[in-house]
C-alpha cells in the first residue's frame, strides 16, 4: 500500500507528488506546506483544515448524476437535495455548504428546534427545508412561522400525535400551514452499521394502518392539500445498493396508492440519506459496492418504472445525504510526538571494552548484513537474542549487555525489512508486525474521531510527507488521552505501515481524512481536550488563502464551558502562589506570568517545535 490507498478513498481529491500529498486542484498546494504555514504562527496541537471546493465538487456531482439519470429515463419529476444539519453544524462547515450549494437550490434539513432556527436563518433563497425527528407544539409552530416567512418547508410527521398537533396549530392560528410529509415505516431494512434505521422495528415512521389514519385525519381537517411528501430512510452509509432498490419499490407503491386515494397534492418522495463514501484504504475491505452513478440511475429508473406501471405522474425526488457532501472536505493533521521504539536507535548502544561473545557476534552481524546474507544473519540474530535472554536470567550477563543485544537485534530486523522490502517473506511480514511501532499523536481520538472509538469506523490515515520512501513500520497510533481506548491499533485485516523517522531531527505529520461528517458534532471533551484549531483553505490558480481561523478553546474557556467559574479558579491559583514562602517576590511574579500564559493556551501538548 505504497500510496496508502489514495486511489481507493480519495476520489481524486489528492495526489502524491515530490514525496508529499497535495490537493489535486488548481495550484495544488501540499498539505505539509499548509500545516507548516499555520504552525509558523505558534499554533500547536492538531489542526482541522476545511476545503470548501470539495463540498462544491460533491454537490455538483450529486446534482449532475441525478440530472443525467432524469434525462436518460425521460423522467418528469425534478431532483432536490437538502443537507442534514446533524452531520455537521459547525458554522464554517454550514457556511461552506450553503455558499457552495446556492446555485443548485441546495437546502437544509433540521431535526431539532435549534437546527430549525439555524435552517431558517441559513437556507439560501429557493432552497428547501425539511424537518424530521420528534416534535412538540413549539417546534411545529416554528415550522408554521418558517412557511409564513416564505420558506419552502416540509414538516415530516413521525407519528399520528404530531399530525394531530399540526391540525391543532392550524386551527388556532392564521399563520400559513407548511407542507406536510409522512415518514413511512418500511418493511425493507438497510445494510451496514446503521441498518436499524429501516425495517419494521425502526425508531421512526408510520405503519400502513397509521398512514391510512393520517389520510383520514388530514381529509377531515381540510389539510389533505398540504400533504406533499412521503419520506423514508433505511440507514446511513449504505454498504449495499440492493436494500435501497427494495425500499424504493415499497415506497414507490405506497406513493402511488396514496395518489389514487385522493392525495392529489402529493408530489415528492424523500429517499432520506445513506449515500456512502469510501473510508477504507484497502480494496478487499471497501465500504460499499456502488457508485454515485449507479445510485442515482437506480433511484430514477425504479421510480419511473413503478409510476409508469401504476399510471401515476413521476414524483419529485428529494435526498438528504449529508455524509456524501461533507465527509471529504475536512482533514485532521497532527504531528507525531514520540516513537516508542526510539530507545532502540543505534546511538543508544553503550558497547563495553570487553563484551560477551554473543554481543560481539551481533555487532558483526549488524555491520556485515547485506541483501545476500540478510535472511541467514537475521536467523542468527534471533537465535542469539534467545540465548542472551537465557544468560541474563541465569545472571551471566548484565542489564547493559541485554540492552545492547535488544538494540542490535532490533536494528538487524529493520535492516532486513528494508533490504527485502521488494520481495518480503512470510517470516519477515510476521516480524514486521511483531516489531510494531507506536506513534503518539498530539490529538484525542474521542474528540476528533469518535466514530472510530464508538463504532469501529475506519478513516484513511497517511503521512503528509516521506511518500517517496517505502513505509515499513507496522503502526499503532496512540492519542494523548489517559484512556487505553485512545488507540488505533495495528489491524492485520487493514494494515497501516508508516515510516521510521528520527523525531530528534525532524517532525513527522499524519493526516486523518474524510473526517468532515459527524466527527465534530459527536466529538467529546474527554480529558477536557476540545475541538482543535480549524482553518478554511481557499485554493486558487497560483496559491492558497487561509481564512476563518477558529481557535481551540483555551484551558480557562474549557473549564468555564462545563460550569466552572473562571474568576474563582484564577483567584485560588494566585492566592496559593502569593502565600508561598519558598520563592522570592520576583519569582512569584514570573511564576504568575507563566501560569497566566499556560491557562490561556489550548490543552494540547506543546512538546514539538
Amino acid at each position: 500500500m505504497t500510496n496508502f490507498g489514495l486511489d481507493i478513498w480519495s476520489n481524486k481529491n489528492f495526489i502524491i507528488e515530490d514525496g508529499q500529498i497535495k490537493l489535486n486542484y488548481k495550484s495544488m498546494p501540499s498539505l505539509l506546506k499548509i500545516a507548516q504555514d499555520i504552525r509558523s504562527k505558534g499554533v500547536r496541537g492538531p489542526v482541522l483544515l476545511r476545503f470548501p471546493h470539495l463540498i462544491k465538487k460533491q454537490i455538483r456531482s450529486l446534482y449532475w448524476y441525478f440530472d443525467k439519470a432524469i434525462k436518460e429515463n425521460n423522467y418528469k419529476g425534478s431532483f432536490n437535495a437538502v443537507f442534514p444539519l446533524k452531520v455537521n453544524q459547525f458554522p464554517h462547515a454550514v457556511e461552506a455548504v450553503t455558499a457552495q450549494g446556492k446555485e443548485f437550490g441546495y437546502g437544509l434539513e433540521a431535526g431539532s428546534k435549534a437546527e430549525l432556527i439555524l435552517a431558517m436563518s441559513k437556507t439560501p433563497e429557493g432552497g428547501n427545508i425539511t424537518v424530521n425527528g420528534f416534535k412538540d407544539k413549539e417546534m411545529i409552530t416554528l415550522g408554521f412561522i418558517a412557511a409564513q416567512s416564505g420558506h419552502k418547508i416540509t414538516i415530516t410527521i413521525e407519528g399520528l400525535g404530531e399530525l394531530e398537533t399540526i391540525i391543532q396549530v392550524a386551527s388556532e392560528t392564521k399563520i400559513k400551514v407548511p407542507n406536510i410529509g409522512i415518514r413511512i415505516r418500511l418493511h425493507s431494512a438497510g445494510s451496514g452499521i446503521w441498518a436499524k434505521s429501516g425495517g419494521m422495528d425502526a425508531k421512526f415512521g408510520l405503519t400502513s394502518t397509521e398512514i391510512l389514519e393520517a389520510i383520514s385525519l388530514l381529509r377531515e381537517a381540510d389539510l389533505l392539500q398540504n400533504l406533499t411528501m412521503i419520506h423514508f430512510h433505511i440507514g446511513s452509509q449504505m454498504s449495499d445498493i440492493a436494500p435501497l432498490k427494495k425500499a424504493l419499490r415499497e415506497a414507490g407503491n405506497i406513493y402511488a396508492e396514496l395518489k389514487k386515494m385522493g392525495a392529489t397534492s402529493l408530489n415528492s418522495i424523500n429517499i432520506g440519506g445513506g449515500l456512502a463514501i469510501e473510508y477504507d484504504q484497502h480494496a478487499h475491505t471497501k465500504c460499499h459496492n456502488y457508485s454515485i452513478e449507479e445510485f442515482s440511475s437506480s433511484v430514477v429508473f425504479l421510480l419511473a418504472d413503478i409510476m409508469n406501471s401504476k399510471g401515476v405522474g413521476h414524483p419529485d425526488i428529494f435526498t438528504e445525504s449529508g455524509r456524501f457532501i461533507v465527509a471529504s472536505h475536512a482533514v485532521l493533521i497532527t504531528p507525531v510526538l514520540e516513537l516508542f521504539s526510539h530507545d532502540y536507535q543505534e546511538q543508544h548502544l553503550k558497547i563495553k571494552s570487553k563484551n560477551p561473545p554473543l554481543i560481539e557476534e551481533l555487532l558483526e552481524l549488524n555491520m556485515l548484513l547485506n541483501n545476500k546474507n540478510c535472511i541467514e544473519y537475521l536467523h542468527d540474530a534471533l537465535d542469539h537474542m534467545e540465548s542472551i535472554l537465557t544468560l541474563f536470567d541465569l545472571g551471566y550477563i548484565d542489564l547493559q549487555d541485554r540492552s545492547n543485544a535488544e538494540i542490535l537485534v532490533h536494528n538487524i530486523i529493520k535492516k532486513a525489512l528494508y533490504l527485502k522490502s521488494s520481495t518480503p517473506t512470510d517470516e519477515l511480514e510476521r516480524l514486521q508486525e511483531k516489531l510494531q511501532e507506536r506513534y503518539l499523536v498530539n490529538a484525542s481520538i474521542f474528540q476528533s474521531l469518535p466514530d472510530y472509538w464508538g463504532l469501529g469506523q475506519n478513516f484513511p490515515i497517511m503521512p503528509l510527507h516521506h511518500l517517496d520512501a517505502t513505509p515499513l513500520r507496522a503502526a499503532s497510533i496512540w492519542d494523548i488521552t489517559c484512556d487505553s481506548d485512545g488507540e488505533i491499533g495495528f489491524n492485520q485485516e487493514r494494515p497501516l505501515y508508516l515510516h521510521d523517522v528520527n523525531l530528534d531531527e525532524e517532525e513527522y505529520y499524519l493526516g486523518f481524512f474524510n473526517v468532515g461528517a459527524y466527527q465534530e458534532t459527536l466529538g467529546m471533551n474527554h480529558n477536557l481536550f476540545t475541538h482543535p484549531n480549524e482553518y478554511t483553505i481557499n485554493v486558487n490558480d497560483t496559491d492558497y488563502e487561509i481564512t476563518n481561523e477558529e481557535e481551540s478553546k483555551n484551558i480557562l474557556e474549557i473549564l468555564s464551558s462545563i460550569g466552572y467559574n473562571e474568576n474563582e479558579i484564577l483567584k485560588k491559583l494566585e492566592t496559593d502562589l502569593e502565600k508561598s514562602s519558598f520563592i522570592t517576590e520576583q519569582e512569584k511574579s514570573d511564576t504568575l506570568a507563566k501560569l497566566d500564559l499556560y491557562i490561556r493556551q489550548n490543552g494540547y501538548l506543546r512538546t514539538t517545535l
